[in-house]
């Protein structure tokens, strides 16, 4: 296991009532079967909405999260970089929030 792929675990298992799944074949994290977080390409993804979405979208490298690489990117999830993996847990309580309350 990667140390990218370790940290991403580490985030997912302190969110209170998160499981272990698969978002397209990728390993996440869900809150009520639906997922928040998800491990792609050594960076995290979030779902997320207003200035948090912001926020992560503002950080270098950060993008939206187009998993089939074909220009159709998942406008609320942003695909963070393992740069700021001490911004995950932030990023991932939020995302955990969103879908849980949505």
């Amino acid at each position: 296991m990667t140390k990218e792929e370790q940290c991403f675990h580490t985030v997912g298992e302190q969110i209170e009532s998160a499981e272990k799944g698969q978002l397209f074949g990728k390993l996440c994290y869900k809150i009520n079967k639906k997922a928040f977080c998800c491990f792609f390409e050594n960076d995290m993804v979030f779902k997320l909405s207003g200035e948090m979405h912001s926020e992560a979208l503002s950080l270098d490298g950060a993008q939206l999260f187009d998993p089939s690489k074909k220009g159709r990117p998942m406008k609320e999830w942003v695909q963070v970089s393992f740069y700021y993996q001490n911004e995950w847990k932030r990023f991932a309580e939020a995302a955990a929030e969103y879908v849980g309350f949505k």
